[in-house]
C-alpha cells in the first residue's frame, strides 16, 4: 500500500481501525524526508549494540543484557579517529541504544567483494575475550547495524506460516551440533536500491550474510576474504590468543520497492490466527459481560428501585400486621438496606486517591500514545519515539493525576491535603523510578549499554520534578477548588453490622476469579508485547492492541461492577477498596504469565539477568494494577452514585 493510498478522510479512517486492525499499523510519520543519493555518493553505515536474540532452532530466552558494538571484548573495529555517538531520543537511550560511526565505507551502487577492516593492526582476541564472545555466540546474540534509518536484518521464516521476512540484526556467531561456537568474521552486505533515475536513488533494503572464515587475511595490503566452500569455521581458543581478520563485502541491487513502503518487509505479523482468535475471544467476553450488567441494570435494578420506592410511598400506619404488604415489606432487604453505609469514608481513603490519580494519568498516557500509534505518528525509522512520548505524556497528564486524586480526596472527606497534594506526584513516580534506578545498577556492575548514563537519569528527574510535579500541584489545586462529589444519601452516624459472607464473595476468591477476565482480554497482544522487549523486535500492530485495550476497559468496569452489585446485596459496604482490587487482581495473571515464561521459555544464568526479568516484570506488573484498578473503581463509583441516586429514601 502507497503512503498516498493511507491518506484517507475521518469516517473511512474510522471504519478501517474498528474492521481491519491490522491495517492501520503501517502509516510513517508526517514531515520524514527520503535520503537521495547520486552514484558513488558514500552511504554512512552506523552500529548499534548487541542485543540477544533467537532461532528456529533455540526459541529461549537466553539473556537480558544489551552490549555496545564497541565494548573491548568483541574487538570490533574502530574508525581511524574512533566511534563518534550519533545523538538518539531519550527513549532510545531509555531503551539502550548506543549508535555509533564506524569505519565501513559504502558508496553508492558500487560493489565491493572483498575489502579489510584494521588494515593497519593485527587483531587478537585473548583466552578471556574468547570465553565472553563465545558465550554471547551460545547466548544467540545479534549485531545490529543501521544504514540510512534501515536496520541490516537476516531473512528469516515463520515457523508457523513459512512466510520470509526481514529479521532485524544478524548472528555474532553459530553454534554447531556439538555446542562449539564459531565467530562471523566476514560480512557480506546486500543493499537493495530504487532507482528514481540515473542520479537519484535511495536504499529501500538491507541484507546482511555473515560467514566464519578462519582463512581470512591481510598481508602487504592484500586482502583475501576466503573461500566460503573451502574456508573453516573460525573458532575462537579459550586457553590462549585468536588472530581475527575482519572483511566484508558490499553488493548493490536495484529495487522495485518504493521508498514509502520498504519498511514493509520489517513488519511481519507472527501468529495473525492467534491475534484474529484473541480478539474474537475477547470480543466474546464483553459481550457476555456487558449483556449480564445490562440485565442487572435494566431488570433487577429496575424492579429494586421501583419496588424499594413503592414501598416507601405507603403509609405504614394503615397496615395490618396480617396484610400482604407486611410482606413485601419484609423483603426490603439487599442493597437498600445499607444505604446509609454505602458512602461511608473507606479505609486509607489517602492512598486510594494517589493510587486513583496515578491510574488516572497512565490511562490518558496509554490511550493516547496508543492513538498517535495507530495514526503513524511514531514509525519505527524514528528509534524511541515511542517510549520518548510516552514519557512526555505521562509528564504532561500530570495535572489530570493531581486533579482526579484530589477531587476524589475531597469527595472522601479527607482533611490531610497538603499529604495528598505533595504525594500524588511522588509515590508512584517514586516507586517506578526507584526500582529503575536500583535494576540500572545491576546493568552497570554488568557494563551492559542497557545501563541508562548518569546525565539521562539527571533529565529525568528534571523532568519529574521540573515539569510533573508543578502540573500535578496545579491539578490538585483546582482539584480541591471544585465542589466534592456529593452522595445520593446520607451517610448513618452509626455503622452498620455487615453479617458474614459467603466464600465467593471473599476478598482474596472473588478477586482472583473475576482478575482473570480482564487480563483475558488482553493477554495475547500483552505477550507479544513483552516478547518485542526482550527480543528487540518492531512491534507495530497497535490496530489490535488499540481494540484489545478497548475491550480491556469495557472488561475491568463490567467485572467490577458485577462483583460491587453482588457485594452490596449481601449488605457489605466496604467496597470501595474492593472494587479497586478485584479489576487489579488481574496483574496477579500478569506476572503469573511472566513467572511461567521464565520458569519454561527463559535460561538466563546468573543473577544479574533472573533479577533484571523479574524485576522488570514486576514493575509493569505494579503499573498494570494501578491502571486496571483505577478504570474497575470510577465504574463502580459512577455505578453506585447511580443506583442510590434513584431510591428515595426518608
Amino acid at each position: 500500500m502507497r503512503l498516498r493510498d493511507k491518506l484517507l478522510s475521518g469516517p473511512t479512517l474510522a471504519f478501517l481501525v474498528l474492521v481491519t486492525p491490522q491495517c492501520t499499523s503501517a502509516f510513517y510519520v508526517p514531515g520524514v524526508v527520503p535520503t537521495t543519493y547520486a552514484p558513488g555518493d558514500r552511504v554512512q553505515l552506523d552500529v548499534n549494540h548487541l542485543t540477544p536474540g533467537f532461532t528456529n532452532k533455540d526459541s529461549q530466552l537466553h539473556s537480558v543484557l544489551a552490549y555496545d558494538y564497541y565494548h573491548p571484548a568483541f574487538h570490533f573495529c574502530q574508525p581511524e579517529n574512533g566511534p563518534e555517538m550519533i545523538p538518539g531520543s531519550l527513549g532510545s537511550t531509555l531503551f539502550g541504544d548506543r549508535i555509533l560511526t564506524s569505519p565501513f565505507e559504502l558508496h553508492m551502487a558500487q560493489n565491493e567483494s572483498c575489502k579489510a577492516l584494521c588494515t593497519s593492526e593485527k587483531i587478537i582476541i585473548d583466552a578471556e575475550s574468547a570465553k565472553f564472545v563465545n558465550e554471547r555466540i551460545a547466548q544467540n546474540y545479534n549485531i545490529n547495524w543501521i544504514i540510512d534509518g534501515l536496520p541490516a536484518a537476516q531473512v528469516s521464516t515463520d515457523a508457523v506460516s513459512g512466510v520470509n521476512f526481514y529479521s532485524p540484526g544478524f548472528a555474532l556467531g553459530m553454534n554447531d551440533d556439538i555446542g562449539e561456537s564459531s565467530l562471523n568474521n566476514h560480512f557480506d552486505i546486500l543493499v537493495d536500491y530504487h532507482k528514481i533515475d540515473d542520479k537519484h536513488m535511495r536504499v529501500v533494503g538491507i541484507l546482511v550474510e555473515p560467514y566464519s572464515r578462519r582463512d581470512a587475511t591481510v598481508e602487504n595490503g592484500r586482502v583475501e576474504c576466503g573461500d566460503p566452500r573451502t574456508s573453516a569455521p573460525l573458532i575462537l581458543n579459550q586457553d590462549g590468543e585468536t588472530p581475527v581478520t575482519w572483511t566484508y563485502g558490499v553488493f548493490w541491487k536495484e529495487s522495485p520497492t518504493a521508498w514509502a513502503t520498504r519498511w514493509d518487509k520489517y513488519l511481519h505479523v507472527f501468529d495473525p490466527k492467534i491475534q484474529w482468535f484473541s480478539l474474537i475471544n475477547s470480543a466474546v467476553i464483553v459481550v457476555f459481560l456487558t449483556g449480564m450488567v445490562a440485565s442487572i441494570l435494566v431488570r433487577t435494578l429496575r424492579k429494586d428501585i421501583a419496588r424499594y420506592n413503592r414501598l416507601d410511598q405507603i403509609n405504614l400506619d394503615d397496615l395490618s400486621g396480617a396484610s400482604a404488604l407486611d410482606e413485601g415489606v419484609q423483603e426490603d432487604s439487599g442493597w437498600k438496606l445499607i444505604h446509609g453505609d454505602v458512602f461511608r469514608t473507606p479505609s486509607h481513603p489517602l492512598l486510594l486517591s494517589i493510587f486513583l490519580g496515578s491510574g488516572a494519568q497512565l490511562f490518558m498516557m496509554t490511550g493516547v500514545t496508543i492513538i498517535f500509534a495507530l495514526l503513524g505518528f511514531l514509525s519505527p525509522s524514528n528509534r524511541g519515539y515511542l517510549s520518548t512520548i510516552m514519557v512526555i505524556l505521562y509528564t504532561l497528564f500530570g495535572g489530570i493525576g493531581g486533579y482526579v486524586s484530589a477531587r476524589v480526596y475531597k469527595s472522601f472527606g479527607g482533611e490531610a491535603w497538603k499529604q495528598n497534594i505533595a504525594l500524588t506526584p511522588m509515590m508512584v513516580p517514586g516507586v517506578v523510578f526507584g526500582t529503575f534506578f536500583l535494576l540500572n545498577l545491576f546493568l552497570w556492575a554488568k557494563g551492559a549499554s542497557g545501563a541508562v548514563p548518569f546525565g539521562t537519569m539527571l533529565v529525568l528527574v528534571s523532568i519529574w520534578f521540573l515539569i510533573s510535579v508543578p502540573l500535578s500541584v496545579v491539578g490538585s489545586w483546582l482539584g480541591f477548588k471544585q465542589p466534592a462529589v456529593s452522595p445520593p444519601v446520607r451517610t448513618n452516624q452509626i455503622p452498620r453490622q455487615i453479617p458474614p459472607s459467603a466464600t465467593y464473595l471473599r476478598p482474596i476468591p472473588s478477586t482472583l476469579l473475576v482478575g482473570i477476565l480482564p487480563y483475558g482480554a488482553i493477554f495475547v497482544e500483552l505477550s507479544f508485547i513483552m516478547r518485542s522487549i526482550w527480543f528487540s523486535r518492531f512491534f507495530y500492530m497497535f490496530g489490535f492492541l488499540f481494540v484489545c485495550y478497548g475491550l480491556m476497559i469495557i472488561t475491568c468496569a463490567a467485572v467490577t461492577i458485577l462483583t460491587v452489585y453482588f457485594l452490596l446485596c449481601s449488605e457489605n459496604y466496604h467496597w470501595h477498596w474492593r472494587a479497586f482490587f478485584t479489576s487489579g487482581a488481574s496483574t496477579v495473571y500478569v506476572f503469573a504469565s511472566a513467572l511461567l515464561y521464565w520458569a519454561t521459555r527463559a535460561s538466563l544464568g546468573g543473577v544479574a539477568g533472573n533479577v533484571l526479568y523479574l524485576g522488570y516484570s514486576a514493575l509493569i506488573s505494579f503499573l498494570f494494577f494501578i491502571l486496571t484498578g483505577t478504570i474497575g473503581f470510577l465504574a463502580s463509583w459512577a455505578f453506585v452514585q447511580k443506583i442510590y441516586g434513584s431510591i428515595k429514601v426518608d
